[in-house]
This record gives C-alpha cells, structure tokens and sequence, in this order.
C-alpha cells in the first residue's frame, strides 16, 4: 500500500515537513518514492503542492494520511 504522508524535517522544536510518496511499511522519515510538496507550520504556514504529481498519485491509488488530506483540500487538489 502507498500512502501520501509528511516527513519531518528541520532543527529541534522548527518543524518542518515535506509531503512524500512512501511505502506504508516504511518509517516516517525513512525512505520514499517521490516528494509532492512541503508544508511548514511555523510562522506564515506556507504549503506549496505540485497539484499535477499529487493528483497523478491519488489516480494510482496512493491514500492520502488526514492532515495531508486537509492541505490537499485547502489548496483544491481534493474535493
């Protein structure tokens, strides 16, 4: 099973995330297929999606985890 997911990434206590591609099996910052995008919570909360890699993965079947199904729907790549 795939599934779109964020990775965190950034210092102690500045979170960052990427939104990736990844295994369902594999570990949360571990290996994975493609980056989609990123999002980052501090601050101006910025998100920025590649809609046509998102929507060409959510055709393939890849499941989408809650909070990335929250941004994909703010940014209208979900219904």
């Amino acid at each position: 099973m795939v599934k779109i997911r964020l990775r965190r990434m950034g210092a102690k206590k500045r979170p960052f995330y990427r939104i990736v591609v990844a295994d369902a099996r594999s570990p949360r910052d571990g290996r994975f297929i493609e980056e989609v995008g990123f999002y980052n919570p501090m601050g101006s909360k910025d998100v920025k999606i590649d809609s046509e890699k998102a929507k060409k993965w959510l055709s393939t079947g890849a499941q989408p985890t809650e909070v990335v199904k929250s941004l994909f729907k703010k940014n209208g790549i979900m219904e």
